[in-house]
């Protein structure tokens, strides 16, 4: 990243406790888990939006 932001963010507790989990399965840090699915999620995006 060449510049990063802060930001609060407020999840519902599930999806807290789910991220967290996925995070510590794949040696993570909760903050790294939610940037790569967030990267993940804008890869296919637009991916998707050159197939159409």
């Amino acid at each position: 990243m060449d510049h990063e932001v802060r930001i609060t963010l407020r999840l519902p507790a599930g999806l807290h406790e789910w991220l967290v989990a996925q995070a510590k399965s794949a040696r993570r840090s909760l903050n790294s888990e939610i940037v790569y699915r967030l990267e993940g999620e804008r890869a296919a995006t637009e991916a998707d939006g050159e197939s159409r």
